[in-house]
C-alpha cells in the first residue's frame, strides 16, 4: 500500500483527531493492554462522521430516530469510548482510566448494555457489519410501515467502521451480499484500508480487489479516499447520502498514525506503545497535556449535547404532529420500539395453547411451530420471520406472510425474509434487527447447520437480544439425509451457551408454549423441532401451565403400584419412548414417573423447591434423548442411566434408525430396571 499523503488539517479538526489519539494511547498504556493502532489511524474518519454527519443525542442514547453507529473492528474500542466521552455521553474520564478493568464501563471490546451509546457488542470480526445490515433493514421496513406523506418519523442512517479483518471474515460476504440485494441505501461502511493485521502486511493473505467485490454486490463504492483528510471523508459521506444503494467508502490510512517509530507496522496493532514511544508521540503531535487531561477548547469542539438535544426535540415535535393525524400508528410505533408486547398478548397465548391442546394432533413439531407462528403473526405485527433457504422444510412461513422483496422502486415491506443459504449471516442480521428495536425476528434452518451460525448465537446470548432461532430436523429422526444432516451433539452444545434458552418440545402444546416463552423473553431462544410426527400427550390444565417452567411431571407414579420407583426424563421425540416404557416397567413392578423437560435452561432457573418436587432427591433417574449422553449426567448423576447416541447417524428411514441405535421404549425400560436394581442393592 502506498503511503497516504500528508494533508493539511484545520487547527480544529487536528485538535479533535489528536484528542482521540491521545485518549486511546493513555488508556491502553494505563491498562497495559489494548489496541492503539486503529484509533490512531481512524481518528480523522471519526471526526468527519461524528462531528459532521452522525445524528445522535448523548443525553438520550435510546432516542428511536438516532443514527446507528457500529464499530465492527471492535478491538479499536478506545476510539469509540473517546468519542462517547468527548461528545457528552455518560462516560466520565474515570471510566476511560479504568479501560479493560473489572466492572468498568470500558471493557476491552464494546458491549451493548454496558456502555451508553454502544449499539452492539463487537469483537468477533465481521459480525458488527452484519448486525448493521440488520439495523439498516429494520429502519427501512419501519419507515415503509409507519411513515406517511409529510410525516417521516423513521429516517435515520446506519454507519459502520470496519477493517481488513472484518472484510476477510466470510460473514462480511454474506451480509454485504444481502445489503446490496436489499438496496439498503442508508447503510454506509467506512473501510479502514491500512493493509496491516496482527501478522503483518496483509498483501500476502488478503489481496482481494475489495472495491470491485462490493461493487459486484450492488454497492456504491467510493475508492481511494485519504482517510486522514477530514474534508475528503466528509465529501465521501455526502456522496453516500445520494447513492440510492449501500455505500463502501475505502479510506486509505496509516495504522498508528502519529507514532514516530511504530506507525504503519503491525507492532502498533494490539499492544501499548510503551512509555518512550508515548512520550515521542506526544512531542510529534504537539500535545503537551498530561495523560487523560483534556483542554476545555477541545471539549467544546466535540460536545454534541446541545446539537443532539435540538435534533431530538425537532423529532419530538414532528412525532406529536404524526400522533395527531395517526394516533393508532403512533401508539404502535412507541410500543414496538420500547419492546412492549400488546395488551392482549396474554389472551392470544392462552387461546393458542388451548387450541393446540383441544386439537390433540399427532404432528411434527415443525408443523406445530408453523401453526403457532400463524397465530402469533396475527397478535404481533412486529414478528419478522425468515429462513436460510429452507422455508418449505423449516415451515417458518404462514398463509398471510408477505415477502420482503425488491422491485424497481427499491425495497418493499413485508414480514418474511428469504436469507438464502447464509445461516451465519441470517443469525447476525437477526441480532441487528433485534438490537434496532421495532421487530421480533426469527429465522430457520436445520439444527445441524446451527454450527454455521454458532458465533452469532453466542453473541445473541451475550447481548440478550430477543432473537428466536428455529432449528428443525433436530435428530436422527430426519432419516434418509444421513449423518451430515442428523444432529447428535447440537442440542447439548447449544444448552452450554450461557443465557440461551433452548426448547425441544414433545408435541404441539409444548411447541406453542415454547414459542410464547421465546417471544416473552428479553433474550434469545432456540426452538429444536422434529421433522417426523410426534404423538400428542394429554395433560391437565395444571400441567399445561407448568410447561413454562421448562420441566414438569407429565405422568406421575401410579398410586399403589410396586415398591421401586424411577424417574424418566425426556425431551422432544423421546418423550413418547419414556411414556411407552411406563407400562413395560409396571410389568416388572417398577413405578415410573415421566418428566418432560423441554427446556433444561428454564428448568435450571426454577426455585429449588420446584426442581426437587419434579426430580425428588434419592430416586433413581434415567434420561432419554436422541443425542450425546454426557450432557444428561448432571440430572441423573453417575449412578443414573442415560439412553442416547454417542456416534454419528446413518442414512435410513427414521424408524429403522431408532431401532438400529436402540432408542426404544424397551431400551429405556431396561436401563430403568438396571438403575433401580442398583439403587436397591446400595441400600
Amino acid at each position: 500500500m502506498s503511503a497516504v499523503a500528508e494533508t493539511v488539517a484545520t487547527p480544529a479538526t487536528r485538535l479533535m483527531a489528536d484528542a482521540l489519539r491521545m485518549l486511546a494511547i493513555d488508556a491502553v498504556e494505563a491498562a497495559s493492554s489494548g489496541h492503539p493502532g486503529m484509533p490512531l489511524g481512524m481518528a480523522e474518519i471519526a471526526v468527519a462522521l461524528w462531528d459532521r454527519h452522525l445524528k445522535h443525542n448523548p443525553r438520550h442514547p435510546a432516542w428511536p430516530d438516532r443514527d446507528r453507529f457500529v464499530l465492527s473492528n471492535g478491538h479499536g474500542s478506545m476510539l469509540l469510548y473517546g468519542l462517547l466521552h468527548l461528545t457528552g455521553y455518560d462516560l466520565p474520564i474515570d471510566e476511560l482510566k479504568r479501560f479493560r478493568q473489572l466492572h468498568s464501563r470500558t471493557p476491552g471490546h464494546p458491549e451493548v448494555g454496558v456502555t451508553p451509546g454502544v449499539e452492539t457488542t463487537t469483537g468477533p470480526l465481521g459480525q458488527g457489519l452484519a448486525n448493521a445490515v440488520g439495523m439498516a433493514l429494520a429502519e427501512a421496513l419501519l419507515a415503509r410501515e409507519f411513515n406517511r406523506p409529510g410525516h417521516s418519523i423513521v429516517d435515520h442512517r446506519t454507519y459502520v467502521f470496519a477493517g481488513d479483518g472484518c472484510l476477510m471474515e466470510g460473514i462480511s460476504h454474506e451480509a454485504a451480499s444481502l445489503a446490496g440485494t436489499w438496496k439498503l441505501d442508508k447503510l454506509t461502511v467506512l473501510y479502514d484500508d491500512n493493509g496491516i493485521s496482527i501478522d503483518g502486511h496483509v498483501s500476502q493473505w488478503f489481496d482481494d480487489d475489495t472495491p470491485a467485490r462490493f461493487a459486484a454486490y450492488g454497492w456504491h463504492v467510493v475508492r481511494e479516499v485519504d482517510g486522514h483528510d477530514v474534508d475528503a471523508v466528509d465529501r465521501a459521506l455526502e456522496r453516500a447520502r445520494a447513492a440510492g444503494r449501500p455505500t463502501l467508502i475505502c479510506c486509505r490510512t496509516v495504522i498508528g498514525k502519529g507514532s514516530p517509530s511504530k506507525a504503519g507496522t503491525h507492532d502498533v496493532h494490539g499492544a501499548p506503545l510503551g512509555a518512550d514511544e508515548v512520550a515521542n508521540t506526544r512531542r510529534a503531535l504537539g500535545w503537551p497535556h498530561a495523560p487523560f487531561a483534556m483542554p476545555a477548547e477541545v471539549r467544546a469542539l466535540w460536545d454534541a449535547s446541545e446539537r443532539g438535544a435540538a435534533a431530538e426535540a425537532d423529532w419530538d415535535t414532528r412525532f406529536e404532529a404524526y400522533r395527531k393525524h395517526y394516533p393508532h400508528e403512533a401508539a404502535e410505533f412507541a410500543r414496538r420500539t420500547q419492546g412492549t408486547l400488546p395488551a392482549q398478548w396474554g389472551d392470544a397465548v392462552r387461546a393458542m395453547v388451548r387450541d393446540a391442546d383441544h386439537a390433540a394432533e399427532s404432528i411434527a413439531t415443525r408443523k406445530a411451530s408453523q401453526q403457532a407462528i400463524a397465530v402469533l403473526a396475527r397478535a404481533l405485527p412486529e414478528l419478522l420471520g425468515g429462513s436460510a433457504d429452507l422455508t418449505g422444510s423449516n415451515l417458518t412461513n404462514w398463509k398471510t406472510a408477505a415477502d420482503v422483496h425488491v422491485d424497481d422502486n427499491g425495497l418493499q415491506g413485508g414480514n418474511y425474509l428469504h436469507y438464502g443459504v447464509r445461516e451465519f449471516g441470517m443469525s447476525a442480521v437477526m441480532n441487528g434487527i433485534a438490537l434496532h428495536r421495532g421487530h421480533i425476528p426469527f429465522g430457520g434452518t436445520f439444527l445441524t447447520f446451527s454450527d454455521y451460525s454458532r458465533s452469532a448465537l453466542r453473541m445473541a446470548a451475550l447481548m440478550k437480544t430477543r432473537s428466536i432461532f428455529v432449528f428443525t430436523h433436530d435428530s436422527i429422526g430426519l432419516g434418509e439425509d444421513g449423518p451430515t444432516h442428523q444432529s447428535v451433539e447440537h442440542a447439548a452444545s447449544l444448552r452450554l451457551i450461557p443465557g440461551l434458552d433452548v426448547w425441544r418440545p414433545c408435541d404441539a402444546v409444548e411447541t406453542a408454549r415454547a414459542w410464547a416463552s421465546a417471544v416473552e423473553r428479553d433474550g434469545p431462544s432456540c426452538l429444536l423441532l422434529s421433522r417426523q410426527n410426534l404423538p400428542f400427550a394429554a395433560r391437565s390444565g395444571e400441567q399445561i401451565d407448568a410447561i413454562e417452567r421448562g420441566g414438569y411431571v407429565l405422568r406421575d407414579w401410579p398410586a399403589g403400584q410396586g415398591h421401586a420407583r424411577v424417574v424418566l426424563i425426556a425431551t422432544g421425540s423421546e418423550v413418547a419412548l419414556a411414556l411407552d416404557a411406563v407400562a413395560l416397567l409396571a410389568e416388572a413392578g417398577i413405578a415410573a414417573r415421566v418428566v418432560s423437560m423441554p427446556s433444561t435452561s428454564v428448568f435450571d432457573h426454577q426455585p429449588a423447591g420446584w426442581r426437587d418436587a419434579v426430580l425428588p432427591p434419592g430416586v433413581p433417574r434415567v434420561a432419554v434423548e436422541a443425542g450425546v449422553r454426557a450432557f444428561w449426567r448432571q440430572y441423573v448423576g453417575l449412578e443414573g442411566g442415560v439412553v442416547g447416541i454417542d456416534t454419528f447417524g446413518e442414512s435410513a428411514p427414521a424408524a429403522a434408525l431408532f431401532e438400529h441405535f436402540d432408542l426404544t421404549a424397551r431400551a429405556v425400560a431396561d436401563e430403568a430396571r438396571r438403575v433401580t436394581q442398583r439403587a436397591q442393592l446400595a441400600r
